[in-house]
């Protein structure tokens, strides 16, 4: 057997002991790179309990619609998750909190568990985001007009009840302005004449909703000229900051806590 020298040795010894650490830390970085939960870890903001808090509810899919019947070659449900993610980022940007009642478009909330996330947010409104579907056109505004009980509750309070009303009303106001001579105003209605109200008394959101709540039928997507215009990103943006400049002008005012 060959018998090398004790300094060759020594230098061999010492190559392998490079090599082993170099192996080790590659094996190290190639672990980190392919963790499969590496691209799924996110840090969810506080909310900064000196700011209001506003709670966007992208309507649909619920227990009793998916909204993805293709109406004019678009989907309630998709131009409700686009508009909701435009309000969230203008509300952001004029300093307040934003929750959302769902993390993607596609994800089913059932219409009580919406009003109950609002709820447990602590948020001062709740605006939930809808397309219609009629021989109408144009936006219309829905709030609560009366109680009603579904699953022995009963609800909204009438404090809700007023200050939704107020909320519908600011809303419908900033809205007519931005939106003047590209959608008809519908106005503000009761819960009642839609037609799930009209089965309950009140919508299912509303009447386990506990703060000012409204539903925003943005357009009426049967209709094509307004399914055109809530298609193009230029008329998402315009609904988004039209929605925005309403809630902005309602948690201005000095009443509308309930």
């Amino acid at each position: 057997m060959l018998q090398l020298p004790k300094h060759v040795m020594d230098d061999l010894a010492g190559l392998v002991l490079v090599a082993a650490l170099v192996f080790l830390g590659c094996a190290c970085r190639s672990t980190r790179i392919n963790d499969p939960n590496e691209n799924t870890k996110t840090t969810q903001p506080t909310p900064d309990p000196t700011r209001k808090t506003v709670c966007i509810d992208p309507g649909h899919p619920s227990e009793v619609n998916s909204g993805a019947t293709v109406q004019n070659g678009t989907t309630e449900v998709h131009v409700a998750w686009m508009v909701a993610l435009k309000l969230r980022q203008l509300l952001e940007a004029e300093g307040l909190n934003v929750v959302m009642t769902k993390s993607r478009e596609d994800e089913l909330v059932k219409n009580r568990e919406r009003a109950e996330i609002a709820n447990r947010s602590g948020a001062a409104l709740m605006v939930r985001l809808h397309c219609d579907a009629s021989a109408d056109e144009g936006f219309a505004l829905y709030a609560p007009d009366q109680q009603a009980t579904r699953d022995g509750v009963t609800g909204p309070p009438q404090a809700v009840i007023g200050a939704s009303r107020l909320l519908a009303q600011t809303i419908d106001t900033e809205m007519a302005k931005r939106l003047s001579g590209v959608l008809k105003d519908g106005g503000v209605r009761g819960d009642s004449v839609t037609a799930v109200g009209s089965k309950q008394g009140a919508l299912t959101g509303s009447i386990f909703s506990r703060i000012p709540v409204v539903t925003i039928e943005m357009v009426v997507l049967s209709n094509r000229a307004d399914a055109e215009f809530i298609k193009s990103e230029a008329g998402e943006q315009r609904m988004a900051q039209a929605i925005a400049d309403g809630i902005k002008a309602f948690v201005a005012h000095p009443s509308s806590s309930p």
